[in-house]
């Protein structure tokens, strides 16, 4: 019987949150490179729960799992045992481009006339349909959808002769956020874009009575896991090499103006991880305790929509005086699919993550802090259930500037005419959600709380103001450059 006969449909939560694509880690010098790189993975699994994949090298032959579903699920210890070798890559998915099936899952891998490789990435490539198109011309089949597979055909068309040089080659014809994890038979290959839009941290692991090993990953939650220590990141525009020689780094590009993902402060990385050498927890706890100074609320108590909410609800609540509460659990065990009841249950996908406790909640005038809207759905069901719940009051307080545009360089947002912000003013917003008040973060609060001193952070989606230029037709129109915008 089907699943659609048996009413199990996807766990699909697109209303309010803004996603990831992915997130990388890469090993080069331990005996177990396949199962740390599976350890960086599960600590990395909030970065992505579509698909995941890890490819080893024992140094001569490369070989790859990769499948749908969660890291723990897709990688028992059989699995693991048929991933030998000393070098490692991994990779844990959520689709910003390329269909959800298993083709588009990383690390890609080939064997070409640079030998056995094997990529994964974190970003999207804002030119990937054009060099897709000329590499089409040239004789190249692709296999998936996804912009990473563009990547290896770049490298086995180039003519340089090392995988070093072919790889910068390749580097040197893509635009867009990148964070690259590259495997060949003896060596690592890591590397940023020029503006460093996607995280990429650099650790060392000592092994005992032998050389260190190098571990990378887009978030040092990972390092934490495996025993690493943080030695910085990767900068934008470097590429760093680690063979048999040693650790190579070097800048393949001209450094241009930094454009970090601001939004991996507000909701993508863990708040124990480093990110862009800063600590996470610290940006959002900054974030509440500004959005208490700026927008106060006459409230009795502070509650965080959560996970994603917690740390800025802690801000908010030390910043204001007001009692901190967890009147919202979250169910941590929902998996990708659920069997829904065959009689209409009003907001049952938000209820399946998110229930009330009734007794924090009643008579109570509530300041409600989230990360963010997009398209108000959610907001709106985790309003009513609020309210349901007994509450007097519901004041939403968003630890972000309103989303008024969609992003190209890997997060899923959705054309600019679904944003709510881009297209209703906050009141108007305040009365869907059905909030007795609704406040965002400023542009300038928020820039404090990441510390942005020099300008180094993207805020695309709260300005519209793009760091690079727009490629494509389908980029313009959700950017509402041109009609249907």
């Amino acid at each position: 019987m089907s699943d659609n006969l048996l009413g199990v449909v996807p766990v699909v939560d697109h209303d309010d949150k803004l996603h990831e694509e992915c997130g990388v880690a890469a090993i080069y010098g331990h005996p177990e490179a396949s199962k740390l790189a599976y350890l960086s993975l599960y600590a990395l699994q909030h970065r992505g729960q579509e698909s995941a994949g890890i490819s080893s090298s024992d140094g001569t032959q490369i070989y790859t799992k990769k499948a749908m579903g969660h890291v723990a699920d897709i990688f028992t210890n059989d699995v693991i045992k048929a991933l030998p070798g000393p070098l490692a890559i991994g990779h844990t998915r959520y689709s910003t481009s390329g269909d959800t099936v298993e083709r588009n899952a990383q690390p890609f891998s080939v064997h070409c006339n640079k030998g056995r490789i094997s990529v994964a990435h974190n970003g999207n490539i804002t030119n990937a349909s054009e060099l897709r198109k000329s590499l089409e011309a040239r004789g190249s089949i692709f296999q998936a959808s996804s912009d990473t597979e563009v990547i290896l055909h770049l490298v086995a068309h180039s003519r340089e002769k090392t995988m070093a040089a072919a790889l910068r080659d390749a580097l040197l014809q893509l635009e867009g956020a990148f964070s690259l994890v590259f495997l060949a038979e003896d060596c690592i290959i890591v590397a940023r874009d020029p503006r460093g839009f996607r995280p990429l941290a650099m650790g060392k692991l000592e092994i005992s009575g032998g050389k260190p090993a190098y571990v990378f990953a887009s978030e040092t939650c990972a390092f934490d896991l495996i025993n690493a220590v943080y030695l910085g990141d990767v900068q934008p525009g470097e590429m760093v090499i680690v063979g048999p020689e040693g650790v190579t780094r070097e800048r393949y590009a001209p450094e241009k103006p930094h454009s970090q993902c601001v939004f991996e402060h507000v909701y993508f990385a863990r708040p124990d991880s480093f990110v862009f050498g800063r600590q996470v927890q610290d940006s959002r706890d900054l974030m509440g305790r500004l959005l208490a100074r700026e927008t106060p609320a006459p409230a009795d108590i502070v509650v965080p929509v959560p996970d994603s909410g917690n740390s800025a609800a802690l801000g908010y609540a030390a910043e204001s005086g007001l009692p901190y509460r967890l009147a919202l659990i979250r169910n941590h065990y929902v998996g990708r699919t659920f069997i829904e009841p065959s009689q209409a249950i009003r907001d049952f996908g938000v209820k399946l993550k998110l229930n009330p406790v009734r007794s924090l909640l009643e008579g109570q005038s509530v300041v409600l802090i989230d990360d963010s809207i997009v398209r108000g759905t959610t907001s709106r069901k985790i309003v009513r259930m609020v309210r349901n719940a007994g509450a007097r009051e519901v004041h939403l307080r968003i630890s972000c500037p309103p989303t008024v545009s969609p992003c190209f360089y890997g997060v899923d947002t959705p054309n600019k005419s679904e944003l709510i912000a881009a297209n209703s003013s906050i009141e108007e917003i305040r009365r869907f959600v059905e909030a007795d008040s609704l406040a965002f973060l400023s542009l300038g609060a928020l820039q404090h709380a990441v510390a942005d001193t020099h300008g180094k952070y993207c805020y695309a989606c709260y300005t519209g103001d793009y760091p690079t230029d727009l490629v494509s037709i389908e980029q313009l129109i959700r950017a509402g450059k041109k009609s249907g915008g």
